[in-house]
């Protein structure tokens, strides 16, 4: 009796641990207030210190300044695991790491943000004024001067 061609039959491999039934999804990070993927602006990022020690990274200065001001909100939402102990801009044209209430910031300029309109941080005063020059501008602003409502205005 002849024989036919032989099926072909798959050798099966086993996993080097067993399945657990979880399964980890890799998350985006994304910035708190807007839901804007953090990777996408990093020139942009703001970062929060929060009292446990964890870190909060924003994606400018107008989402971490709103988080700042309503953080009772953000904290009973799962958003914000602690408050805020310290917060720090990125200079907007060296990058440099500043304490936010030591910095500048420019509003109305013709710079957009991830999110529209925005401040534009800056460690020193000269470097924002330079800033206006070239990008317009209607005012500079130290950290004492933003408020929940220029915030809103800002998001209209």
């Amino acid at each position: 009796m002849a024989e036919g061609p032989q099926p072909f039959k798959a050798k099966t491999v086993q996993p080097a641990q067993p399945f657990t039934g979880k399964i980890t999804q890799l998350r985006q990070k994304l910035d708190p207030m807007y839901d804007i993927p953090l990777d996408k602006y990093p020139k942009w990022h703001c970062e929060a210190v929060l009292k446990n020690g964890h870190k909060a990274t924003f994606i400018s200065v107008k989402s971490m300044m709103q988080v700042f001001l309503h953080q009772d909100y953000f904290i009973k939402r799962g958003l914000l695991e602690d408050t805020i102990d310290k917060i720090y801009i990125s200079d907007y044209l060296s990058g440099e790491k500043v304490d936010a209430k030591q910095a500048m910031y420019v509003f109305g300029s013709r710079i957009v943000g991830p999110h529209g309109d925005d401040l534009i941080p800056f460690a020193s005063e000269s470097n924002a004024k330079l800033f206006m020059m070239k990008n317009g501008g209607t005012k500079l602003l130290p950290y004492a001067k933003i408020t929940a409502g220029l915030l809103r205005y800002l998001d209209m």
